[in-house]
């Protein structure tokens, strides 16, 4: 791929988050996504096939990025890993991004109708599953984790879940705050049988004062 052909593919991607954080994936056309890139249709469809080929490219980028960001949160440590302490670390890095959320929400109504469509979106989310249950086998040396979840790839199912459920609800308050010390919450009850010493069951800030 030429230098130009990857200027102008970032261009698109980044045009084409803009719209569909604005507009909704499904109200956005092709035309919308060059306009706003300054590209003509040409340009785009030598990037990409279809509106569905280019929101993976930004599935891809965004599970590359929040991939980059637990290993980074999770460097330096050993078999050993401490679940406790890489559930604060992690949760303190990872990006929660309102607009992300909902482009990904749109696209997930998108692909429920689609089954060509969702079998590559499952398969997108297995692989994620898969890097966190890389993750956590690592740690299984140090912490073990609640028979509950069966092995590590059942662990991971659980704290993709429990991402899911908090960033749901980060759409509705949009208290990012809140939603991190959720999930920080959550991941550790699930991972150490709710008995971590970053602050399991406790309440986070303000959830006296919430309804869901």
């Amino acid at each position: 791929m030429t230098r130009r052909r990857v200027r102008t593919r970032a261009d698109l991607l980044e045009a084409a988050f803009s719209v569909f954080a604005a507009k909704g994936f499904g109200h956005v056309s092709i035309e919308e996504v060059c306009e706003a890139a300054g590209y003509s249709r040409g340009a785009f469809y030598s990037n990409f096939g279809s509106l569905d080929e280019l929101f993976f490219a930004l599935y891809r980028e965004r599970a590359e990025l929040i991939a980059e960001q637990v290993s980074g949160a999770l460097a330096g440590h050993g078999p050993d890993l401490d679940v406790p302490a890489a559930v604060d670390r992690v949760t303190e890095a990872l990006l929660l991004d309102r607009d992300w959320l909902l482009v990904k929400t749109d696209f997930l109504v998108h692909a429920a109708r689609r089954p060509d469509v969702a079998r590559t979106l499952l398969a997108h989310r297995a692989r994620l599953r898969r890097a966190v249950a890389d993750h956590l086998a690592r740690a299984r040396g140090h912490t073990r984790l609640p028979p509950v979840l069966g092995d590590t790839e059942g662990a991971a199912h659980a704290v993709v879940a429990a991402y899911d459920g908090v960033t749901t609800q980060l759409l509705l308050d949009r208290d990012v705050d809140h939603a991190r010390a959720w999930l920080k919450q959550l991941l550790t009850a699930l991972l150490t049988d709710g008995d971590g010493s970053d602050g399991a069951g406790t309440e986070p800030p303000g959830t006296e004062e919430r309804t869901n």
